[in-house]
């Protein structure tokens, strides 16, 4: 469904990305796990075009899509829910979850999405008249979700969904994405939680200083010596 060659992605004088090719096939979770700049969030953020690859291919079903700007890829059924959740803080829950749809103009549909939200995050339901701005980290990054999941992707990419969320919310959220997954959605997740995020991945990368340096099933990197020692506190 998405492949990645040898993609190259700089920032000024950093080269962030280091020819870096991946495979996310239709209807699995994939999983990209690394340090802290690491380059996993520019990975994401060169499929959603909000940066340009210098050189590589980015193909999704087929279609090359270097060069689209951001909203033909959400059109195309690639979403991205962004680190640090970047929710809009003055509009109300509701508001927020109908710019996720704003590319969309079957209002039936979005009207049955907005119950498929609601349905997996009760919570916005609850709080669908209150600001954005108002709720806390758990209900904001449920709605950074939500939102993503309103342009009815048929590709959803998560950026650290778990980043400062209790223990408790953490396994709440990859719940989530394992329903979001089952009912027929891709998942390509970046996320520090390794164990977690191995633990749900049908396949995942490993990702050093712009360079894939491992890659293998979630089973196989959770029982990888390097992945345990670099990764997993072992």
């Amino acid at each position: 469904m998405l492949s990645i060659t040898d993609l190259h992605v700089h920032y000024g004088g950093i080269h962030a990305l280091q020819g870096v090719s991946l495979e996310a096939p239709a209807g699995k979770i994939v999983t990209l796990i690394g340090a802290n700049g690491a380059g996993k969030s520019s990975m994401l953020r060169a499929i959603a075009g909000l940066v340009k690859s210098k050189t590589g291919s980015i193909v999704y079903e087929g279609e090359e899509m270097s060069g689209l700007d951001p909203a033909a890829i959400v059109r195309r059924g690639i979403a991205l829910s962004p680190e640090g959740r970047r929710i809009f803080p003055h509009l109300t829950v509701h508001e927020n979850l109908l710019l996720g749809a704003y590319s969309r103009r079957d209002r039936a549909g979005i009207a049955r999405d907005m119950e498929w939200v609601f349905d997996l995050f009760p919570r916005l339901r609850e709080r669908s008249a209150q600001k954005g701005g108002t709720l806390s980290g758990g209900e904001q990054q449920m709605l950074a979700v939500g939102r993503a999941l309103m342009s009815r992707p048929r590709v959803l990419m998560l950026d650290e969904p778990s980043l400062g969320l209790a223990p408790l919310l953490v396994k709440d959220v990859f719940a989530i994405i394992q329903r979001i997954n089952a009912e027929g959605c891709s998942v390509l997740l970046v996320e520090q939680n390794a164990y977690a995020a191995l633990t749900i991945a049908h396949y995942a990368y490993v990702l050093e200083t712009g360079r894939i340096t491992l890659q293998g099933t979630g089973e196989a990197l959770l029982a990888d010596d390097r992945v345990v020692h670099a990764y997993l506190g072992g």
